[in-house]
């Protein structure tokens, strides 16, 4: 999150809005925004549903969720999704805003 954070701005100069979904719950997931001022939404996923619906692995020994990433246009057209093998499996925001700027 510290590389979204850094290039929230350059999402935002391309018109996207960037929403970050984690394992926890309202109250625990609205604490951790405060305590690091993140300046995109965040959205607490403790039942599982955006997890179930976008297909996201939990893997048990490899710490829980594995990290997904994914661009979807305004009518709701997933245009790009990164399903990580380990927690530390991310694109490179330069490589997703690559993509959002090769997007019609």
């Amino acid at each position: 999150m510290a590389q979204l954070r850094q290039d929230f701005q350059k999402f935002e100069a391309l018109n996207t809005k960037v929403v970050v979904v984690g394992p926890e719950n309202a109250r625990s997931f609205k604490n951790f925004w405060a305590q690091h001022v993140l300046p995109f939404t965040g959205l607490p996923d403790a039942l599982q549903k955006v997890l179930i619906l976008f297909g996201q692995e939990v893997k048990i020994f490899k710490f829980g969720r594995m990290p997904a990433q994914a661009l979807i246009d305004k009518e709701g057209v997933v245009r790009y999704i990164h399903y990580g093998d380990s927690i530390s499996d991310i694109p490179d925001t330069d490589e997703m805003l690559e993509i959002l700027r090769a997007l019609p």
